[in-house]
């Protein structure tokens, strides 16, 4: 049944007023692509609430009226979920005007927040008392609390402090019929049955969308230090992930793997961009190590250092002497992201692999890749204490866009293979949205895909809501 868009369009401005509704054409543009420069089709409308009030009462009305919707948050997504679609026109609900902090407790260490915050903004809010919400995204200036936990959001801490869903207390979330389902608990333990709020984080928006959450503080860390060392491989890597989990306990906060030309596409990116060591090397960790007490970090690096040598697992490397070298440092980790953007067309993949077949995965993939096609270039990183690994792909340059695309489809079921092989997942925190769908639902059991579409069936009989992520619309 055809949407009366006038009718809504009417709906809408009465409820949130002019400003809350974008209706030109002209002005669809940031709500239809993505961070990948993703786009999918234009939407109905676009509705910016203020409020939960707002969300619930917007969505009462699309499901009375049969209005399809999809949520939005930062636009920073990498699965294609949050685009409205292109064959069934969907409503736009952005979140970007619920961007209240709600409340800080630093006792319970909790902050309560808007799901339209940013993360950068919950960050700097907890930092005010003397607090630190711990996901770290390179995205953390744009991307919003909404949407980390529909993603179930990783980031390069998730060794220490987890995933989103590790992150999480609370949440509030209107539900397809827009009902609102209310548990803002700052309770550390609640054992009281079914653990409802898991339902809906890494969800992406297709059970409800999450208007308010209590999150996790941890104390403010008083000392940090970053360090990039040079290895000679990724064995290497590993073996000194192994040595440096246990020398530095807990206190080990980031562990990221480098290879040399993901270092060479942090320098085309940004010229301006040091190379941190005088000599090249093949393989990198950034590493950084993180107290709120009186730890000496210092010793704890310069001993990991001395061992490391000694094994033969280090080459060289730098210890940041200043927050600003650290600052540098990381600069590479997130210019390279740029840089493979700027390569043009090419292969994003966010697996995860049990740690201990990181290595041997990325020798049988690249040579998989190699025999497949020689002039491809890998760009594999990740976070190695995590099991995270981004085994990215750069097409031959000189290539059509169509052979590239049709060449970057048949390595990823390459490689989405061997993940099989490996007892991994071709998604470890960017979800599955659209574009993972095809490999995600090959790889469900049966029993498991039941399960999934029932619980969609249950909460959004209608499939009104985010309807085509994750799991295909029903015919």
């Amino acid at each position: 049944m055809p949407v009366d868009t006038a009718k809504l369009h009417h709906f809408l401005s009465d409820l949130l007023g002019t400003s809350g509704v974008i209706d030109d054409p002209a002005g669809y543009s940031r709500y239809t692509t993505d961070w990948a420069g993703d786009r999918r089709g234009d939407p109905l409308l676009v509705a910016r609430p203020r409020t939960t009030d707002e969300v619930a009462t917007i969505v009462t009305y699309c499901h009375d009226q049969g209005v399809p919707m999809v949520v939005q948050g930062g636009h920073t997504g990498l699965v294609g979920g949050a685009q409205p679609d292109a064959e069934r026109p969907e409503l736009v609900i952005s979140l970007e005007r619920l961007s209240r902090i709600r409340a800080i407790d630093p006792l319970n260490f909790t902050i309560s927040v808007d799901a339209g915050c940013v993360l950068q903004a919950v960050k700097d809010a907890a930092a005010e008392y003397d607090c630190d919400f711990p996901l770290s995204l390179g995205a953390q200036g744009s991307c919003q609390i909404g949407g980390n936990i529909a993603t179930n959001a990783g980031g390069i801490n998730v060794l220490r402090h987890g995933m989103m869903r590790h992150l999480v207390l609370g949440l509030e979330v209107v539900l397809p019929d827009g009902r609102v389902w209310n548990a803002m608990h700052a309770l550390h333990k609640d054992n009281r049955g079914y653990d409802l709020k898991q339902l809906f984080i890494g969800a992406e928006g297709t059970l409800g969308i999450v208007t308010g959450a209590v999150l996790k503080l941890t104390p403010r860390p008083q000392a940090t230090r970053t360090a990039l060392i040079a290895v000679p491989d990724v064995p290497a890597a590993l073996a000194l992930y192994g040595q440096a989990r246990r020398s530095c306990c807990d206190l080990l906060s980031a562990f990221e793997l480098i290879p040399r030309a993901c270092l060479e596409l942090a320098f085309e990116a940004d010229p301006d961009l040091p190379d941190p060591l005088d000599t090249a090397y093949p393989v990198y960790v950034l590493l950084e190590v993180a107290a709120s007490g009186p730890v000496d970090l210092d010793a704890m690096i310069g001993q990991l250092f001395e061992d490391g040598m000694q094994a033969g697992q280090i080459l060289d490397g730098v210890l940041a002497g200043s927050g600003v070298q650290a600052e540098r440092l990381w600069q590479i980790r997130e210019r390279m992201v740029e840089g493979q953007q700027q390569r043009g067309e090419h292969l994003r993949t966010d697996i995860a692999l049990p740690i201990s077949a990181l290595s041997d995965f990325f020798d049988v993939a690249s040579q998989a890749v190699a025999q497949h096609s020689p002039k491809t270039t890998v760009i594999a990183y990740g976070h190695i204490g995590d099991g995270n690994l981004h085994f990215n792909l750069l097409p031959p340059a000189e290539l059509e866009l169509a052979a590239k695309k049709a060449l970057l489809h048949e390595l990823e079921s390459t490689l989405f293979a061997l993940v099989d092989e490996y007892h991994g997942s071709i998604s470890a925190e960017h979800g599955i949205g659209r574009i993972k769908q095809t490999p995600y639902l090959a790889g469900l059991a049966p029993v498991e895909r039941e399960l999934l579409e029932g619980i969609k069936r249950l909460v959004d009989p209608d499939e009104l809501m985010n309807a085509g992520r994750i799991l295909p619309r029903r015919a």
